[in-house]
């Protein structure tokens, strides 16, 4: 792991039993009807600072109800996390706020953990009763397997997995002024996709010595810079949770808003949820190519942020780019209708190395250069808006007909 906070390098596929002080667990429990593992149990040896932020879709799921109240009662008290797959457990009522309720009881009954101090999280089909015969034991399974060894870690990766191909884990170690800090986080996540925040669970535990303000701080500060620049397809789920835990175990002098390792520990939790929001991209539902979308010359990051999307969520720019068709026309069109105020004749844009167009006019340019630019499986757009200094970067991928293929049968 990388350990200079002034050159962060994200190691991919570090477990989150990487950090110090965490335990983890993925068991099949019998709640997929596909099989396979579908419970992960992330616990901390001792009390956490939690942060997290949650769907912006008014329709949300018990889980996400259940979280938001006990991050408002018990922010400093959180110890662990249970986590399924196969089951959304959104849109089911008052039983379905029960059923959360009594797997995080369960959970605190298992490992004889404080009350309110176990968040829960799900993801699956809407509209489904969490199965509890499945649940329960399950939880007692996985509370008897938890360990800080990296094949834990990377069941639990594994086991929060719905229309994934491949977990997805991120770590970075921060050499600090008095010592080192590990952060590491799993998410899920390949369709129902879009800012802000998506189809998403994802979970990062670090051994920081940090205080919640400076914890939520840092976190809403990463999310912009990482989950609200990433789509899939421009849908936002009624479960999405992104939840950071701090156990406080590095030896290091406490992080608030104003220290100096503040700023330090921010870049190394943007790195980690920038390098998850990527592999989410990379891994959309049907996707055959990583699309980087730069869009430089904003007046504000918040404007420059906006023309990025618009283009990445546009279906023709998409699928120009599956078919490799450098129909540039598209991504102009997308620049137009952002809502942010442009000035056409400003406007630039390259496809990879080949500039297409300059001052709004397009180029002589070799069609088939700009073609070979959109062969390879990773695709580079960038934009000029030539309006100012601010940029931002949006991930994304290619709709294909496999997108089409898996959500046509999604629960069947």
């Amino acid at each position: 792991m990388n350990k200079s906070s002034t050159s962060i390098t994200p190691v991919l596929g570090e477990p989150l039993t990487s950090v110090p002080g965490f335990r983890a667990a993925g068991i099949a429990a019998g709640i997929k009807k596909r099989g396979g593992l579908d419970l992960a149990l992330i616990v901390a040896d001792s009390p956490c600072v939690a942060a997290a932020v949650f769907t912006t879709n008014a329709v949300q799921a018990a889980p996400v109800q259940f979280d938001r109240a006990l991050l408002g009662r018990n922010a400093a008290g959180i110890q662990a996390a249970v986590i399924n797959s196969g089951c959304a457990n959104a849109v089911t009522g008052e039983q379905g706020l029960r059923n959360t309720e009594t797997t995080a009881q369960a959970v605190i009954e298992a490992l004889d953990l404080p009350c309110d101090s176990v968040l829960v999280m799900s993801t699956g089909v809407i509209g489904a009763q969490l199965p509890m015969r499945q649940v329960l034991p399950g939880i007692r399974m996985a509370a008897t397997q938890l360990s800080n060894e990296p094949d834990a870690g990377h069941a639990a990766a594994q086991a929060i997995m719905t229309t994934d191909t491949r977990p997805k884990e991120v770590a970075v170690q921060l050499m600090l002024d008095d010592g080192p800090v590990t952060i590491a986080g799993i998410c899920k996540g390949a369709g129902m996709i879009h800012p802000n925040m998506a189809t998403l669970l994802a979970l990062v535990c670090t051994d920081a010595v940090i205080d919640q303000t400076a914890l939520d701080a840092a976190l809403r500060y990463a999310v912009d810079r990482s989950f609200n620049c990433m789509t899939v397809d421009g849908d936002t789920s009624t479960n999405d949770t992104l939840l950071v835990l701090a156990n406080g175990a590095a030896k290091t002098s406490q992080i608030t808003a104003d220290s100096a390792a503040f700023e330090a520990f921010q870049a190394g939790l943007t790195a980690v949820c920038s390098e998850l929001a990527k592999l989410v991209a990379r891994d959309g539902e049907g996707a055959t190519k990583f699309v980087t979308v730069a869009v430089t010359g904003g007046r504000s990051f918040a404007e420059a942020r906006q023309v990025g999307r618009t283009i990445a969520t546009s279906s023709l720019v998409k699928t120009a780019i599956f078919g490799t068709d450098a129909n540039w026309g598209r991504v102009l069109a997308a620049v137009g209708r952002s809502g942010v105020e442009v000035d056409p004749q400003r406007l630039a844009l390259w496809f990879g190395d080949v500039q297409l167009v300059a001052a709004g006019a397009p180029l002589a340019y070799n069609e088939a250069d700009a073609h070979a630019s959109l062969t390879g499986s990773d695709v580079f757009v960038a934009v000029d808006l030539g309006l100012g200094d601010e940029a931002a970067t949006v991930w994304t991928c290619d709709f294909s007909h496999e997108y089409v293929s898996i959500n046509a049968d999604y629960r069947t």
